[in-house]
Formats: C-alpha cells, structure tokens, sequence
C-alpha cells in the first residue's frame, strides 16, 4: 500500500510539473499550435532567416507534423533547444515534439524516459580537420587539440574511441555547434567532431569549404530522430507514424506534385489506405483520414524534403547512404499500412 501511495504522489506531482499530459494531441488541437524543439542554428537541418523564419531537414517534419494535426504546416512555434537543454525542455512539456538531431540511445530512452518515434537520420560521429594539417586518418590525431561538444554521445565516443586505439586525448569542451565552429576556426583546436551530417552542414557554411576535409572514419551509429515524452503513447503514435507516411509515400512514388492524380488513380492498396481513399487509419489515431495527405503536402514526400534541404544538390551536399530507401540499398524502411 505504501508503494502505491508513493507511485501515485510521484504521478500526480509529474503532472503538475508540466512532465506529462493526459493527451498531447488533444493539447496541441486546444491551443492550435504545435511547438516544436529545434537547433538554433544548423545550415540544412534548422535555421532561422533574417526574419526568423525557419527552414531545413528538421523543420519540414514539423510542419508535417503540423499539416498531419492541425491541417496547416504554418501553424507551429519554433523553439531553439540547445545542446545542454534540449531534454529538459521536452521533459518539462516546453516543446511538444522535439526534432533536434538527437541519438537513440539506451539511457534516454530506458534511463530519462524518453520516446524516439523512429530514424529520420542514419548518421555517424566523424571529424573535420584543415587541409594544411596534413592529416589523413583519426589515428593520427593523437594529442591534437579536438573540438566536441561537451554532454554529447559524440563526447563519450570520443573518450572511447580513444581509450580503446591507444591514444592520448588533448579534447576541447564547447557548448554549442556555433561555439565549436567559431573555436575551430579560430584555431582554439586543430579539429572538430560531431555527426557527420553536421560537420557536412558546418564545412558548406565556410568561406573556403575547400580548406577543410572530413575525414574517411566513422567511429560510431547515430540513430537520429523526432522524440517525445514517454508518458503519452498516442502522441508518440501520432508522431511515429507520420514520419513513416513521408518515408512510405516515396518507396510507393507519392509525391507533392502527384499526390491529387495518385488519390484518384492509384489501384495499389497500401497508398489507398495510406491517402485515406480506403481504410479508417486517421479516426484509429485521433485524426481525419487526410492526415497523411496534408503531412506529404506540406514539404514532400521524405525523399523531397532530403533532396530539398541537405541532399546532394544542395550546399550541405549529403549522399543518400543509408537514408536510401530499402529497396535501393538503404535503411529507410515502414512497417505496413494496414
């Protein structure tokens, strides 16, 4: 009995604290907005213009999210979460959503009770050093002066990347990606480590891109990807499965451009259901059967948003790698709409 009232008192005092609600969703349709975590600055992922408008890889899925919920991709509120914050904003229900290229990893998971709604970014943890240093491997970067932002995954990599090759570490604490990037211009270290998505992100913004290498090792996985609080499964539903109908709508060649002809078109079962022509997977998560439609509307399918914000064509400059699709090599992969 004693444990109970315990369990209980902790229950009801998370509530209060702002850690959890009896129902996101039901919170976001009340208030008409989603608010959603972002990077404060990250070229191809999140980024403000000069008149704080916000564009980029992250920002594409929270207007989905926000077409898929409220049936308008403007209709969210952008929130910087630094690298330091990011978590406690979430845990406090500052943000609803946070799409701030974060890892999956155990203890946030299982430890700080978070819940990842799946990868929207197969990444790796690398390391971008000037041409002129005249370095081509991270094996020989011991005792050079490295960047990395303290309270990171790529932090601990690094020590163990270090501890188990042999090598003494000279490692350079910043707090930011703005902060590693000017220390790392300013020669306060010789190289700088991070997922490599961003080292891509952080070279294209450079003067003389051409100066600076990443180099060929990755030291780690970094399952990058949208988080929300562990106390609401249907918001994590809601969440997960919108980021799977981008992914799904390019293996089945749904675009933002196609998708009016191919709801009247298309004889392939999954997209009927997936458009909602067939099937009741909206009113199954608290939505309209549109939701899916107006996700892949917003900013495309996930193939557009990639090719749009960080792919190849872009300064960011990213292959598609293991954020391919299955079917041509890649890991982006949905379980079935049905």
């Amino acid at each position: 009995m004693i444990k109970r009232a315990i369990l209980g008192v902790v229950a009801a005092s998370g509530v209060a604290a702002g850690t959890a609600s009896a129902d996101v969703l039901d919170d976001i349709i009340a208030r008409d907005e989603l608010i959603c975590g972002v990077n404060p600055g990250l070229a191809g992922f999140a980024s403000p213009d000069a008149n704080g408008n916000w564009t980029g890889f992250d920002v594409a899925f929270c207007k989905a999210v926000a077409a898929a919920v409220l049936k308008d991709p403007s209709k969210v509120r952008f929130v910087p979460a630094d690298l330091e914050n990011r978590f406690e904003m979430l845990a406090k229900g500052e943000v609803d959503l946070l799409a701030r290229n974060s890892t999956w990893t155990f203890s946030r998971d299982v430890d700080q009770k978070f819940e990842f709604a799946g990868v929207n970014y197969y990444d790796g943890q690398g390391f971008m050093v000037r041409k002129e240093l005249g370095v081509t491997s991270v094996k020989e970067l011991d005792s050079v002066a490295i960047c990395v932002q303290r309270g990171s995954t790529s932090a601990q990599n690094l020590e163990d990347y270090f501890r188990v090759n042999g090598m003494t570490l000279k490692q350079v604490d910043v707090a930011s990606d703005a902060e590693g990037e000017q220390s790392y211009t300013s020669g306060k270290c010789d190289a700088y480590t991070t997922d490599a998505s961003g080292l891509a992100a952080t070279r294209a913004a450079f003067a003389d891109p051409e100066n600076h290498i990443v180099l060929p090792e990755i030291i780690s996985k970094e399952p990058l990807g949208p988080v929300v609080r562990q106390q609401d499964s249907h918001w994590a539903d809601v969440v997960r499965w919108t980021l799977y109908a981008l992914i799904a709508a390019e293996e089945y060649g749904v675009t933002s451009k196609n998708i009016d002809e191919l709801i009247k078109a298309s004889t392939n079962p999954e997209v009927q259901r997936l458009l909602g022509v067939n099937g009741d997977l909206g009113e199954k998560l608290g939505l309209d059967n549109e939701w899916a439609k107006r996700a892949i509307q917003a900013r495309g399918n996930y193939g557009e948003i990639f090719a749009a914000n960080i792919g190849e064509q872009t300064p960011i400059g990213l292959a598609r790698g293991l954020n391919a699709q299955w079917t041509q090599g890649g890991l982006m992969y949905t379980p079935p709409f049905r």
